[in-house]
């Protein structure tokens, strides 16, 4: 037994326009209408196409009286979006170069004087404690008789 024809009125036709104002995919408004997404874009071709288009006339003429009405951030982004302005980029200078640390190289007085917020020379010889090689070469080496971890 097949389900009789779909007729649309007025009311359910603001309602569909409503629900695509709002973006609701058309899969969702054909299960609120009841009825099946091929019927829906059958019946309501002009409601989904249109609804979209409307809803962004409408926030666009808000838009466009707010800015008037001397709203600067309104004013800014419609400049930027609809006349195009862009903002000249900055010239970026870069003033220091970064490098990496083992922490475990400083020496005591040198983290002692970062603690305390004091500017360090880092060209300087001594803010290390030794080399990498002696510090590595004072560590515990293991033994066979370690038990394992």
């Amino acid at each position: 037994m097949s389900r009789k024809a779909h007729k649309p009125d007025p009311a359910q036709r603001r309602q569909v326009e409503a629900m695509a104002a709002y973006g609701i995919p058309e899969a969702n408004i054909a299960r609120v209408m009841n009825i099946d997404a091929k019927t829906l874009r059958k019946h309501y071709r002009d409601e989904l196409d249109l609804g979209a288009t409307k809803a962004n006339a409408q926030v666009a003429g808000f838009l466009f009286n707010s800015a008037r009405n001397g709203n600067v951030t309104a004013q800014i982004f419609w400049l930027k979006t609809r006349a195009r302005w862009r903002e000249v980029p900055s010239e970026h200078v870069l003033q220091a170069s970064v490098a990496h640390c083992d922490v475990r190289e400083l020496s005591t007085e040198t983290l002692e004087r970062i603690v305390r917020g004091e500017l360090v020379d880092w060209s300087s010889p001594d803010i290390f404690v030794q080399s990498r090689r002696s510090r590595r070469a004072m560590l515990p080496r293991p033994n066979d008789s370690d038990e394992p971890l």
